[in-house]
């Protein structure tokens, strides 16, 4: 089924050496190459959102900011989404946390998939945002890749990475889990019938 709203891949870190957004091109990249689901990668970075910015409740989608517009219209336009976070003192980023906490309805019923790495994988932060993620309506699948980095690659901190090549070992894992993401979402366009 060939979607015309996208799936965006957010690449959930902002720090200045980071390699969140060529994890989350290469899982783009994979998803794009077995479905025909559009795959669009968003970088936090890109989306500068003051911390608190809005006087009234996400819930109430009473925006003043334009950029907080444009974020509205930009996350209202997906059919799902995939989280590409590190794990921070066990947790994950605050830039990814404000991104969320800024709207609340546009999340509501989509599916979303979460991708996690660090020295351990990052279980501990993807399991944190997979708490939030239901908070907020989201749909959580049920697949979750831990990217595992080497103490060497962690060492370097250079913001360069080839994942094809340092995660060849979770690609199963992660094309499993855009599957699981695509079912997901097409039960979710499809209309039921009784």
């Amino acid at each position: 089924m060939i979607h015309t709203s996208p799936t965006l891949v957010i690449a959930g870190s902002v720090r200045p050496r980071r390699i969140s957004p060529h994890i989350a091109q290469w899982v783009a990249t994979l998803g794009r190459a077995q479905s025909d689901d559009a795959y669009e990668v968003v970088d936090l970075r890109d989306w500068p959102l003051p911390m608190d910015d809005e006087a009234e409740m996400p819930q109430r989608a009473s925006y003043a900011s334009a950029l907080t517009l444009e974020w509205s219209r930009k996350i209202a336009s997906a059919a799902a989404f995939v989280f590409v976070t590190p794990q921070y003192n066990w947790g994950y980023p605050a830039a990814l946390k404000n991104a969320i906490d800024h709207l609340y309805r546009e999340w509501a019923d989509k599916p979303v998939m979460i991708v996690s790495y660090g020295g351990h994988g990052g279980g501990k932060a993807a399991a944190q945002l997979q708490e939030v993620c239901e908070g907020i309506g989201l749909r959580p699948i049920a697949t979750r890749p831990a990217l595992r980095l080497s103490r060497t690659q962690i060492e370097a901190n250079s913001g360069e990475i080839d994942p094809a090549e340092a995660f060849a070992g979770h690609i199963e894992e992660v094309r499993a889990a855009l599957a699981e993401l695509s079912q997901s979402r097409d039960a979710t366009i499809q209309p039921t019938t009784a």
